[in-house]
């Protein structure tokens, strides 16, 4: 099986190398955030506010992870589908790329190849094998949110496979 790296924040030449059912292997930094923490950044955007955390090239994860002693333990990706009404602005605004589970509205797919970005599948039950790849999470936002709260996770060769390239080819659609 050949696995391509890719580090993050995100590159576009990178991103645009790489094609829908690619497996590849993340490392850097990456953001987390599910539903709550989506409407509150698309109502910031919304409302001219600035962000908590800069999205340019940036990944964002869609997870709600679960700590023991301050180190993630599981850390399974969210259904992606969840934040289908806030990703095209998100993208919009710099975020280049997006990893959650199941395929994506046409809004978003129009959102990726409108701003060279991405969406990488990740493997839902592979929650405790992801937080293995997990080498540093910093609390950045919104912690009141509890499990939705915004974390940035320093990964090192975390697994993902590319559903939806920049060319708008996804793995769901053949």
């Amino acid at each position: 099986m050949n696995w391509k790296s890719i580090s993050a924040p995100f590159d576009k030449a990178a991103i645009a190398a790489l094609n829908a059912g690619d497996r590849v292997k993340l490392s850097g930094a990456v953001y987390t955030a599910r539903d709550a923490a989506h409407k509150r950044l698309f109502e910031a955007l919304q409302n001219g506010t600035e962000l908590p955390v800069s999205l340019k090239g940036q990944g964002i994860y869609y997870v709600g992870a679960c700590f023991k002693d301050g180190s993630p333990i599981s850390a399974g990706p969210t259904t992606a589908m969840r934040m289908d009404k806030y990703a095209p602005s998100l993208y919009d605004n710099g975020v280049a790329a997006s990893i959650g589970k199941g395929d994506r509205a046409r809004e978003v797919y129009d959102a990726i190849v409108r701003n060279g970005g991405i969406y990488f599948a990740a493997i839902g039950g592979a929650g405790a094998i992801y937080a293995d790849c997990i080498k540093s999470a910093r609390l950045v936002s919104y912690p009141e949110l509890g499990t939705e709260a915004i974390y940035e996770f320093e990964v090192k060769d975390f697994p993902l496979i590319v559903a939806i390239d920049c060319k708008g080819n996804a793995i769901y659609h053949k």
